[in-house]
């Protein structure tokens, strides 16, 4: 398999920057998951490293090697398309050994080959069917089987290849792939929309808004420790309640206010007239870490919510509440039996408070002790 990095690589087109000045690094055998709003640029990155398109600045390496005037057949790099891009004269059999025939692969070879892909991604009673007439599982089946089947490719790139597949079928293609990576060891890089997709599959994450890269890590450590409000909101699904306050002293406490909600500032954070967090300060937290109609643990704080909308999600349920005019979402047991209209009791652990700077997005602090309360 191979390394790949991109040194401060841009790309445009026009008077749209698809890329700026991106630099990532990806380890041999990583498996980088690529997420992002539509049009961040998320697919040119792809693109950049198949040789589908040309940096206008930077350096794109694999291996260590610099592949920037690399034609795309000799970088050998394997790509499977959002809508799969099958050949539809050529069956099933034909799609997986194309690229070997090419290559002028014995036909020993190639019917070896073709069997163990095709075992391996159970398309075994589809090889003789025309593209037509696959199902959209079958098709990435069988789009993932071609870049398998070819000449071990060092990087496969994967542009949101299980975004026409339902619910179940994803759940079976992220296994799938998972077993994959596992078993050829292989460096992955992949684009998709679906955030649970993305945690779930990924052993590296890469954020990216308006073509700028804002932050790359394990999932873990941007789900807990994001690096600015964007990232908070972006990664996690349902995403990251975020309340712009500002602070306010109070006594002998610093506080951040957001209507009826009041923060007390940590004191590590801030000197005694509140110079120091600025004068806007977006807190954040989790649904999950906000308890509805729950007994809350020793030392939460307590406030009443009314609920404007209940979304029952199996397992949970998903809670609107409002406090004044401020909005949050919680997520709360469905044997809790929570109405709109009903006005609850809520609690937040302290410790699990976000602060970010408000007016450049920038992480302050990740969960640290604290208090939430309404007055």
């Amino acid at each position: 398999m191979a390394t790949v990095a991109l040194e401060h690589v841009s790309k445009a087109y026009g008077t749209l920057i698809a890329v700026r000045d991106l630099s990532v690094e990806i380890a041999d055998g990583e498996f980088l998951v690529l997420v992002g709003p539509s049009g961040c640029g998320k697919t040119t990155v792809l693109r950049l490293i198949a040789g589908l398109e040309a940096p206008d600045e930077g350096t794109i390496l694999i291996d260590g090697r610099a592949v920037n005037d690399v034609a795309p057949s000799a970088r050998n790099v394997a790509m499977v398309f959002e809508d799969y891009a099958l050949y539809p004269h050529l069956v099933v059999r034909e799609n997986l050994d194309f690229a070997l025939r090419i290559h002028r692969t014995p036909a020993d070879e190639i019917r070896r080959r073709v069997s163990a892909v095709a075992a391996s991604m159970e398309l075994d009673g589809l090889l003789e069917r025309m593209p037509s007439g696959l199902a959209a599982g079958e098709a990435q089946g069988v789009a993932v089987g071609r870049a398998v089947a070819r000449d071990r490719p060092v990087v496969f790139l994967l542009d949101d290849a299980l975004s026409h597949l339902d619910a179940r079928q994803r759940l079976e293609a992220r296994a799938q792939l998972g077993r994959l990576h596992r078993e050829l060891k292989s460096t992955i890089v992949s684009v998709t929309h679906d955030q649970s997709e993305a945690l779930a599959m990924g052993t590296q994450i890469a954020v990216m808004d308006e073509g700028a890269l804002q932050q790359v890590g394990p999932p873990r450590t941007l789900y807990e420790h994001p690096a600015n409000v964007f990232v908070a909101g972006f990664v996690g699904s349902p995403p990251m309640n975020l309340v712009e306050m500002t602070p306010a002293r109070e006594g002998d406490r610093l506080v951040l206010r957001a209507g009826p909600l009041a923060v007390p500032a940590p004191t590590r954070l801030a000197d005694p007239a509140g110079r120091s967090i600025g004068p806007l300060v977006t807190v954040g937290v989790r649904p999950e870490h906000i308890q509805v109609a729950a007994p809350p643990g020793d030392g939460d704080i307590r406030f009443r919510a009314r609920c404007d909308l209940v979304e029952f999600l199996g397992r949970q349920v998903l809670v609107h509440i409002r406090i004044g005019d401020v909005g949050l979402m919680a997520l709360a047991d469905p044997a809790g039996h929570v109405r709109v209209g009903d006005v609850v009791d809520c609690s937040i652990r302290p410790d699990r408070l976000y602060l970010f700077d408000g007016r450049t997005g920038a992480a302050i602090a990740a969960p640290a002790p604290g208090a939430i309360a309404a007055v």
